[in-house]
């Protein structure tokens, strides 16, 4: 099922979740500059153009491509009481046929963490992709000392599932990952967060 040329927009609480437009780039790059020091230790490398303008406009122009080919769902989590951008979450690497799969990343402001916004993000995003996407199988990896990440996302319903060794490439090395799942019709028990 692709998403097509058709706008998509979830609707929480608190926020809306939209595709980036080329107008969310000064809030963005703000954003990401004011957190950079919070952040990095989670992310990949950012590249020496990483808040420029032409790489903002490449990655809105990579959103609309992959919403309109079923690849991804890349989304800017928009707070409605004041229109503050406050993070971003990606449903990527989208498998149809026989996984119906798809893989959760997601970032969140300084200022606008331990505020239950990706809590919320990540269960309506995991019930969008679960009830019109047609997925039955959402997979989220991250860092083991990521104590905050692993328990959003136990909050949210994802199961551990294991580790992968050399998983990604984090602040500059090669760093092992917790892998975590929710499954549409999940009938496992609780595990432990703890069990890594």
């Amino acid at each position: 099922m692709l998403l097509g040329k058709r706008k998509v927009k979830i609707e929480t609480e608190r926020l809306t979740l939209r595709p980036p437009v080329h107008s969310d780039y000064r809030d963005w790059s703000s954003l990401r500059l004011h957190s950079h020091a919070f952040l990095q230790p989670w992310e990949p490398t950012w590249a020496a153009d990483h808040l420029a303008r032409k790489a903002f406009t490449n990655r809105v122009y990579w959103a609309q491509r992959a919403i309109g080919n079923g690849s991804a769902l890349p989304l800017f989590l928009i707070r409605r009481e004041d229109q503050a951008l406050l993070g971003a979450i990606t449903l990527d690497n989208i498998r149809r046929g026989p996984a119906q799969a798809g893989t959760l990343g997601y970032w969140i402001g300084q200022d606008f963490a331990r505020h239950g916004y990706m809590l919320e993000t990540i269960k309506a995003l995991t019930h969008h992709a679960f009830h019109k996407l047609d997925l039955s199988r959402i997979e989220a990896a991250c860092l083991p000392e990521n104590v905050a990440s692993r328990g959003v996302l136990e909050k949210a319903g994802f199961k551990y599932e294991g580790v992968a060794q050399s998983y990604l490439q984090i602040d500059g090395r090669w760093r092992t990952h917790v892998l975590y799942a929710s499954l549409r019709m999940d009938r496992r028990g609780r595990t432990e967060i703890g069990q890594a």
